[in-house]
């Protein structure tokens, strides 16, 4: 993804963040999502629920999970799109490095209070064992971070729930545009964040605390 396509995802793909994105992180409510004047009618539970696709899924080692209620529901997240053979300058590995940094500034909050979840875009060549490899390469912990391919429709799928999806379908199906973005959120509090995935490792982190609870604003 070129910087100038980066910062048109920024501004306008899935109603997540503008270009000021480019500099950090930032906090998103639940009114971030296109139809959440749609779903207020409704208990929070399906509300939640509604919010996102339930569609099966695979990780790295070779488990079948349903996207909504195996990786999201009642959980703290991070979550990012990737795929193995990289031809954007390298950008994929450099963004797994960053947040393998991310996975040791969680210590042992990873797998108990955070969960993060790289799904590729490249799901007829990425499969769980090709997965498992790459995984290995930045020593994600188990359970903690986890590694996700599945069908192409699937995948297409949950990306559209997410918000990583461009109107245009030509540049829609460019693997390129929809990389480098991090989403992360605490699914049973609705707040929901975007910022670049190479940002540093201690403004994720911090923002993504920001969310909870009495959380306090990082400075700066």
């Amino acid at each position: 993804m070129t910087i100038q396509t980066r910062r048109q995802f920024l501004a306008l793909g899935g109603g997540l963040l503008g270009t000021a994105a480019l500099a950090g992180c930032a906090g998103l409510g639940s009114s971030s999502f296109g139809q959440a004047n749609s779903l207020h009618s409704i208990s929070p539970e399906e509300r939640r629920r509604q919010r996102f696709v339930n569609n099966p899924l695979l990780t790295h080692d070779g488990q079948e999970v349903r996207f909504y209620d195996d990786l999201l529901k009642d959980k703290t997240v991070l979550i990012n799109f990737m795929y193995v053979m990289c031809k954007n300058e390298g950008f994929c590995p450099m963004m797994s490095f960053n947040l393998s940094k991310v996975q040791a500034m969680l210590g042992d909050r990873l797998g108990k209070d955070v969960f993060m979840y790289s799904i590729t875009l490249d799901p007829e060549n990425d499969t769980p064992e090709i997965l498992a490899s790459y995984a290995s390469l930045f020593k994600a912990k188990p359970g903690g971070w986890r590694f996700i391919t599945g069908s192409k429709e699937n995948i297409n799928a949950v990306r559209g729930s997410l918000g990583f999806r461009w109107a245009n379908p030509k540049q829609d199906s460019n693997k390129q545009e929809h990389i480098g973005i991090l989403k992360y959120g605490i699914e049973p509090l609705e707040r929901w964040g975007t910022c670049p995935a190479l940002s540093a490792p201690e403004a994720i982190t911090a923002y993504l605390d920001w969310m909870r609870p009495h959380g306090e604003r990082p400075l700066g």
